[in-house]
């Protein structure tokens, strides 16, 4: 009986220490002007993929409604992220650009970060998920 115990302990114990690396991070995206479409969030953990979209590490598109909007990761391990968003206007499924390649579509990278003539780097966007975390983010225009 007590070889039982031990091994439930030590299982327990590592499904709580497991459970402990993983964490939620909350996407808050403000300074949407209107409802248009769907938000597109790109979430990336590889720096050679940021910000290619479909070479996300998750995404997920979600409806619009009022002037923020938030979705949260759940479970995601310990590391450094980064996230891109777009809101796709017209439901296209791309980031429209007009003939120089800026986006024609609001638009938004963590950090707040607000590129002049190109998409910025992982490591001007990334953060530290080493807890729950919640960032907001602000569309640009």
């Amino acid at each position: 009986m007590g070889l039982f115990k031990i091994c439930c302990f030590v299982f327990l114990s590592s499904m709580q220490l497991n459970s402990q690396l993983n964490f939620d991070l909350t996407v808050n995206v403000t300074g949407l002007e209107n409802n248009d479409g769907v938000l597109q969030f790109g979430l990336y953990n590889n720096a050679d993929q940021f910000p290619i979209v479909g070479e996300t590490y998750k995404m997920i598109r979600v409806k619009t409604n009022g002037a923020s909007r938030k979705y949260t990761f759940k479970g995601l391990p310990k590391g450094v992220y980064a996230v891109a968003i777009y809101q796709d206007e017209n439901n296209n499924d791309n980031c429209d650009k007009n003939f120089i390649g800026v986006p024609t579509e609001p638009f938004a990278f963590s950090n707040d970060i607000r590129p002049k003539f190109s998409a910025p780097s992982f490591q001007d966007c990334m953060f530290k998920l080493d807890r729950n975390k919640t960032v907001s983010i602000k569309l640009v225009y």
